[in-house]
This record gives structure tokens, sequence and C-alpha cells, in this order.
């Protein structure tokens, strides 16, 4: 009997043990990895997929773009020149300026830098820059003196800056031109925020615009667009993303915002960032403070869930701070 209450003392012991195992080892991580898996707005018939893994969205014109840039509105020629190179050394492979800003030049020469040192090539940087208005109506022109700013031989993705019926079909034309030349790589649109001011441009043309870029944020969510560009396989791009100068305290200081930003740990510029990208949005945030450009690449390490996707899609108010 001792022995037969031993045994039964030991067998009990190694189930239990053996329960203990396997309850240690079907433990959920306490952080796991965000899934790379396609932004939601894949959904949409036609709209381009993001590749979280590639940190890449494919255009309609074939080429990868990086999902995440570095916008440079704003930014004095040696802001522009460093912000360029501390974003490319932060992990940044999107750089955003446009003829206006008058700080192409500066961007070639904070792009020249990296290379020179080695953080990147040429071919690993995806320039966007952009046709001002005054120059619609001599766009092969308006090309040229892109690249010679810029110091390059081709541009990855050039955009008419503005909606101008007057002359902007024009102006389009000449960016397939471009294409055709070899001096460019994709082209698109910005600033056009009705669909049939949009479809003007497409049914004139015969190159469907890659991209469309415009003002859009937790505030303005730009769905109508979104929705209506999938058909032509356009992806959307936000500036203002974080709101604007002047604006992005507003955005940061949201409630709902806020305590998502608290429940990950991160700050409210990184929720709103990683907002955009799970929602189907290149985001271009501009910043000349290399702690910040940091910070605005830091978003990869968590994911946002369907609950705070919703809640962060009834923030949406139609409401555009720029007038322009």
């Amino acid at each position: 009997m001792k022995t037969k209450g031993m045994l039964a003392i030991v067998l009990s012991l190694c189930l239990l043990l053996a329960g203990c195992a396997q309850n240690q080892n079907s433990a959920p991580q306490s952080s796991p990895e965000p899934k790379n898996t396609a932004a939601p707005s894949a959904d949409l018939k036609g709209y381009p997929a993001f590749d979280f893994e590639q940190k890449t969205v494919t255009l309609n014109s074939g080429h990868a773009m990086p999902m995440l840039g570095l916008g440079t509105y704003a930014l004095s020629d040696s802001e522009a020149e460093n912000s360029v190179y501390w974003a490319l050394k932060a992990g940044f492979r999107l750089i955003d300026t446009a003829k206006i800003y008058g700080n192409e030049a500066a961007v070639g020469r904070g792009l020249k830098r990296a290379v020179n040192e080695g953080i990147v090539t040429r071919e690993e940087v995806f320039i966007t820059t952009k046709m001002w208005t005054s120059d619609y109506h001599d766009g092969d022109a308006a090309i040229d003196a892109s690249l010679e700013r810029l110091g390059v031989d081709y541009i990855d993705l050039m955009i008419l800056h503005h909606s101008q019926p007057a002359d902007d079909v024009n102006a389009y034309q000449a960016l397939e031109r471009g294409v055709k030349a070899g001096k460019l790589r994709s082209i698109g649109l910005s600033n056009y925020y009705e669909p049939d001011d949009f479809d003007r441009v497409v049914k004139a043309t015969s190159i469907k615009p890659a991209l469309l870029q415009n003002e859009t944020h937790p505030y303005h969510q730009s769905g109508e667009m979104k929705k209506h560009i999938a058909q032509y396989g356009t992806v959307l791009e936000s500036w203002f993303p974080l709101g604007g100068r002047g604006n992005t305290q507003t955005l940061f200081n949201d409630s709902t915002i806020s305590q998502i930003a608290k429940a990950h740990g991160v700050s409210s510029a990184q929720v709103i960032i990683r907002w955009h990208l799970q929602a189907g949005n290149i985001c271009i945030p501009g910043s000349s403070s290399e702690r910040h450009i940091q910070e605005n690449y830091n978003v990869w390490q968590f994911a946002l869930t369907e609950e705070e996707m919703a809640q962060m899609s009834n923030l949406e108010r139609d409401e555009r701070f720029a007038n322009f």
C-alpha cells in the first residue's frame, strides 16, 4: 500500500509539473510584434496594398515607393540639407520637396552627403518633387530645372502641385514626356479635392496618376477621394499628416489620440503616423529636429488594434487646416 501511495504521489507531481510547463510555454508574449500585413485600405478595389515588411507600396507605375518619408515644406536651405541627411541616417528612404519650397538644391546636398558617407545609394532613395503652377506653360523646362537643382539624373516621382484647369493638362503631358525620356519614374497630382477635377486630367492624358497628395490627417481623412482614385490604382499621400505647423498640438492633445499613445507608450505623433500607414496613406511628416525625425521613423514596433483604428476613424470632421 505504501509503494502504491508513493507512486500515486509521484505521478500526480509529474502531471502537475507537465501542466505548469505547458501553461508557461503557451503564455502569450507581452509585446507581440505587429503583423506585416497589407493596410486595410487594400480592401478598396484597385487600391495599392501596403507592405509593412518592406515598408513600401507598389505604385501603378510598377515602382516601389516607401510609405513613410520626410516632408521639407517651409524648411530653409540649411534645415532642409540637415533634415534630409538626418532622415536618411535614421532610416527614411522617401524625401518630398517642391520647386516652390525653394529648397530642392539643399535636398540634393543632403542626399549627396548621405551618399558620400555610404549611408545610402542614390537608387535606395525615393525623391519626390512638384511642378509649380507658374511653370505649367513650359513643363519640359521645369522638369530639367528640378533635375539640375536636385543634382540627380532622374526623379522618382514628380507631381503637379495644384489644380489649374487653364493649363494643368499641358503640364501633365509634359510629365508624361518626362517618363518616356527616362527623366521621371512616376507622375501624379496634388491638391485635387473633387473627383470630377481629378477625372478631368485623367481623361485628357495617357498615364494614370500614380499618386494623389492632399491634405490628410485625423480630422480630414480624404475618404471620398481615396475611394475614387482606387479605380485607377492611385495611392493617397498625406501632406500636413500631423496637422501642419500651428495645428500639431491640436491633434497631439486630442483625448482619443493621447489615450492611444499612452496605451502603447509612444507619442501622439507616432500614433498619428502609424494610423496613416495602417489606413493606407503614404505619410511625410516634416521636421528640422533630428530627435523628432528619429521619433517619427520609430513607428514599426507597435500597431494599432482594430478598435483603435475605429476610434481614429471616428475623429473625422472633414476639417482642413489649410486654405490652399
